[in-house]
């Protein structure tokens, strides 16, 4: 146990000071740059729960109410709250060493190959050494500031060059009845910073956009055609270009584009703010500073439920029995928690935002929103995966696919949860793919979200 308290104590030391080192043995990237193992950069109670918690929970084990104590000081306050009062559940994995099953293969060939080579512009924008829009992966993968670690999810959400994801979403009331469900197309494609796709690492002509985003509603026929297109201008002291289809009126329409803190559909608790934690241009939020650092819980690697011809999840908890997916978790030997605020936006309704980062990734495994008073407000947590199991394999070129599975968002005050997951295919015959550079015409302009909603 005095180990245990040794590495916090170290954790909190670190978190005070104005630099972050990931990895405590050693540096974390000159681990992974040997031969991409995690191991050696962390002590074994940072490597195993059953290390961790003196042999009280193990791989194989399911978090519970019974024993959930033992675990508490590894959760996001409001999932021990799910998990104390609504029969959340979670199983427990051994955590992956290897980092190539947790983020794309050329994306962390490019963040590698990249080190050193980024940098902020005057205006807060990142571009290369030679002040060109950066080349792909994580500009700083040893992110020495809060900024740094946003930075880098926002300029690439999936780290995927093109993705288009067949997503199934329910919205549930508190009472854990299924209110609202969805199925819809979530359409990603890179100008910049592209990494797998050709021409790379610029799309001629388009070096002044950071991203196209679309997602269009495939059912039920009360949403369906139903669009909205984002374009990303590569400033990002920019907003979003937001355009609308809607089938009722047979038009594109534009939006206001710092209307994102709203649903986008009836019953759903998602806004276009929180996408990938990171759903606004980086320097429309600010104030950004580390919060805590040590350990934590989260579904980094086993995400994918191979065993469903659709991919689709199980659930359990809450009222009814459907509130959460069936998550499993590990320990993640090293998290940071990043706090912003939206200072261009006056109207939001949250006041600041808590956001978990692996450190080994730089991705985000939760987040937690606050309201005006600054009262906890909704609470996200995601599951990642290889899409990868025995007999089973969805291929990205010459590697296996990896991606997010599925998310909860929950809102803590009124008990309403959005649920969603990443499904094989949705009504309309789309299919997920992945660096399809037709991603493009086929969802990610106006004409195509004309012709999706006509469908």
């Amino acid at each position: 146990m005095g180990a245990v308290i040794s590495t916090r104590r170290r954790f909190l030391r670190d978190a005070c000071a104005s630099a972050v080192t990931a990895g405590v043995l050693m540096p974390l990237w000159t681990a992974i740059a040997a031969g991409g193992d995690i191991s050696p950069a962390y002590p074994d109670e940072l490597l195993s729960l059953e290390a961790y918690t003196k042999g009280r929970i193990k791989a194989g084990d399911e978090i519970t109410a019974n024993n959930v104590e033992h675990v508490k000081a590894l959760l996001e306050p409001i999932k021990y709250d799910q998990i104390v009062r609504l029969g959340r559940r979670l199983r427990v994995a051994n955590t992956t060493t290897d980092i190539t099953r947790l983020s794309p293969w050329d994306y962390l060939e490019a963040t590698l190959r990249n080190q050193g080579q980024a940098r902020f512009d005057p205006k807060g924008n990142v571009v290369t050494i030679d002040g060109k829009p950066w080349i792909g992966g994580n500009p700083f993968p040893s992110p020495k500031s809060a900024v740094e670690f946003f930075a880098g999810l926002t300029l690439s959400w999936g780290r995927h060059d093109a993705s288009f994801y067949c997503v199934k979403e329910t919205d549930l009331s508190p009472a854990g009845e299924a209110q609202f469900q969805y199925e819809s197309g979530w359409a990603e494609l890179a100008p910049t910073g592209r990494v797998s796709v050709l021409p790379r690492p610029y799309w001629p002509g388009h070096e002044d956009k950071l991203r196209f985003q679309s997602v269009f509603f495939a059912a039920p026929d009360a949403v369906k055609g139903t669009s909205f297109l984002n374009v990303w201008a590569y400033d990002q002291s920019t907003f979003p270009q937001l355009s609308g289809y809607l089938p009722a009126f047979k038009r594109i329409r534009e939006f206001p584009s710092e209307q994102r803190f709203e649903p986008l559909i009836p019953g759903s608790t998602l806004y276009l703010s929180d996408a990938w934690a990171a759903g606004d241009p980086l320097l429309t939020w600010g104030d950004y500073r580390i919060v805590s650092r040590g350990p934590t819980l989260a579904a980094v690697s086993h995400g994918w439920n191979s065993a469903h011809p659709n991919w689709e999840h199980g659930t359990h908890g809450g009222p009814m029995g459907k509130t959460f997916w069936d998550t499993t978790v590990e320990l993640v030997p090293e998290a940071v928690v990043v706090e912003a605020s939206p200072v261009k936006f006056p109207r939001a309704p949250i006041s600041r935002k808590h956001v978990w980062f692996d450190m080994r990734t730089l991705l985000p495994i939760a987040m937690v929103s606050f309201d005006r008073r600054g009262d906890p407000y909704r609470s996200f947590d995601g599951a990642y995966a290889l899409y990868d199991a025995p007999g089973r394999r969805v291929m990205d070129g010459a590697h296996p696919y990896w991606s997010w599975a599925h998310v909860h968002v929950f809102d803590s005050q009124t008990g309403r949860m959005s649920r969603l997951e990443q499904v094989r295919t949705i009504t309309g015959g789309h299919v997920t793919s992945v660096n399809d550079v037709s991603i493009y015409d086929r969802y990610l302009t106006n004409v195509a979200l004309m012709r999706l909603g006509d469908a």
